[in-house]
């Protein structure tokens, strides 16, 4: 019997794939056809320039002259070279000419273009002097360790308790909190817990209040110990009642204090002037400074687009390439090599051109739609989709995304970010329509007038909304609250 089963399992199988079943699995190579989009090198440039604000764009165009020598900037001020006519021309160098022709128009438009903005603006030389001089203003600020290490080395510690104080620095975040415990900082560093204790009391006394707590509580207690109020009512409600105090249960401590629900409202008051967060005045986050890329001005009672183009290098193809491609005795592989050069210039050219008159037609469109923002306000300001306007210049919506991205606009409201003026809308009642920053602005408005012993609902202020004719879902006027970070109704009433 066993053998008649042996021979019946030898039927199928070697006795290798038998005794290895994995040994008949192999790898191979098979062909196979798919459809996949690859942006070219060119492209992804052209959107690359899109894309970025106008003093990226500069470094960006600065690199290409560094890697491009037939690309060389415009100084306005010297006349183009004569160019030698070659004895013998081809049929390419032919096809090259007429390629040549277009790009030296362009370069035509573009000179006759800045030298009529020349006219308006500062010199180039004058605007660079003063770009220069503002950036070589700007001075770095101190951060929160740097103030916090230079009073410990002014406080006269022996060398070990100056090294332990480093480390009990090097813990403290941007926002003046202990970020471990001492029990895991002794663990860790193998200090005295004591010790540790010690060095981080010592510390809690510097400058600013409050630094080195361990706990919003800590934090304000300190503050306000620091202000001899170490037996107060506020170092008590601090102590035993924050939770409800952030809350406004003001009923609740009141009843547990024995006191009258003013008193506690007053402490919320004195609260509130404390700083939560000690080490916010040394922020490290630089600020950021932005180039308006377009001015909304006035011209024959209209406004008009003005274009900041005197930031961007005016480029034009080396006098000097000209002459070796018009040399005879220039080699083929040498005007080869320039051509492929001087097309990756026109390419740069027209990108940048298209570019500017891209950001110029969406700015235009703007105009057209919120020429009454410009007027009046944000309570003006129409409701506007990126498809509205790419269905009105006959490009795609993603073009008008790019285009529109990190770039500033100085109106006569003041300076914005283009993409502000892009906003879902609703319809009142008389059918016009609203900007949904005209409804944010109404809350804000409404608010700040409220009267603090009775605040509105997220109901109440739908109804405001509606009365003024603009119907507004509640869960709309919630959201809208948040994102403009403002408490609920019962967390804004005042005693």
């Amino acid at each position: 019997m066993a053998c008649v089963l042996l021979k019946y399992l030898l039927r199928d199988y070697t006795w290798g794939s038998f005794l290895y079943p994995m040994a008949n699995q192999y790898l191979s190579q098979t062909q196979t056809m798919k459809q996949s989009q690859v942006l070219a090198p060119q492209l992804r440039q052209s959107l690359e320039m899109l894309q970025v604000p106008i003093l990226e764009l500069r470094a960006l165009i600065e690199q290409e002259i560094q890697q491009n020598p037939t690309v060389e900037e415009d100084p306005f001020d010297k006349d183009e070279e004569a160019e030698a006519e070659p004895e013998e021309r081809t049929e390419e160098d032919a096809e090259f000419d007429a390629k040549f022709e277009e790009l030296a128009r362009l370069d035509e438009e573009w000179r006759d273009y800045f030298k009529q903005t020349q006219v308006q603006h500062r010199s180039r030389d004058e605007e660079e002097a003063r770009r220069n001089y503002f950036m070589d203003s700007l001075t770095q600020s101190q951060s929160l360790q740097e103030h916090l290490l230079e009073q410990l080395s002014l406080s006269g510690l022996e060398d070990f308790d100056r090294q332990i104080g480093e480390m009990v620095i090097g813990h403290i975040d941007d926002d003046g909190y202990m970020t471990t415990t001492l029990e895991d900082l002794a663990a860790t560093a193998g200090f005295d817990l004591s010790h540790l204790a010690s060095t981080l009391a010592f510390i809690q006394e510097f400058d600013p209040v409050g630094i080195g707590a361990r706990s919003l509580q800590e934090c304000l207690l300190t503050q306000v110990i620091r202000l001899g109020k170490e037996d107060s009512l506020e170092a008590r409600i601090i102590e035993f009642h924050l939770d409800d105090l952030g809350a406004k249960k003001f009923h609740d401590i009141a009843r547990a204090q024995k006191i009258t629900v003013e008193e506690v409202q007053s402490v919320a008051n004195f609260v509130a002037t404390l700083e939560p967060r000690p080490g916010r005045s040394f922020s490290s986050e630089s600020a950021t400074y932005v180039l308006p890329e377009i001015e909304i001005g006035w011209d024959k009672e209209k406004y008009v687009v003005i274009m900041n183009d005197d930031q961007l290098p005016h480029l034009r193809i080396s006098a000097q390439y000209r002459k070796l491609m018009g040399d005879p005795t220039t080699k083929s592989e040498v005007k080869s090599y320039i051509r492929d050069k001087i097309r990756a210039a026109d390419f740069l050219i027209k990108s940048i051109d298209q570019r500017q008159q891209t950001i110029r037609n969406i700015a235009e469109e703007i105009i057209k739609v919120q020429k009454t923002f410009f007027d009046e306000g944000v309570s003006q300001l129409k409701p506007l989709t990126m498809a509205e306007v790419a269905a009105v210049l006959g490009i795609h919506e993603t073009t008008v995304s790019r285009a529109i991205a990190n770039k500033y606009m100085t109106t006569p409201q003041g300076v914005f970010e283009m993409k502000y003026f892009f906003t879902p809308g609703f319809k009142t009642r008389d059918g016009t329509s609203v900007s949904n920053k005209t409804i944010k602005d109404t809350i804000l408005n409404l608010v700040a007038d409220e009267d603090t012993a009775k605040p509105l609902s997220d109901q109440a202020m739908a109804k405001e909304l509606a009365n003024a004719g603009i119907k507004v879902a509640r869960r709309t006027i919630a959201k809208y609250r948040e994102e403009l970070q403002i408490l609920p109704s019962h967390m804004r009433k005042s005693f």
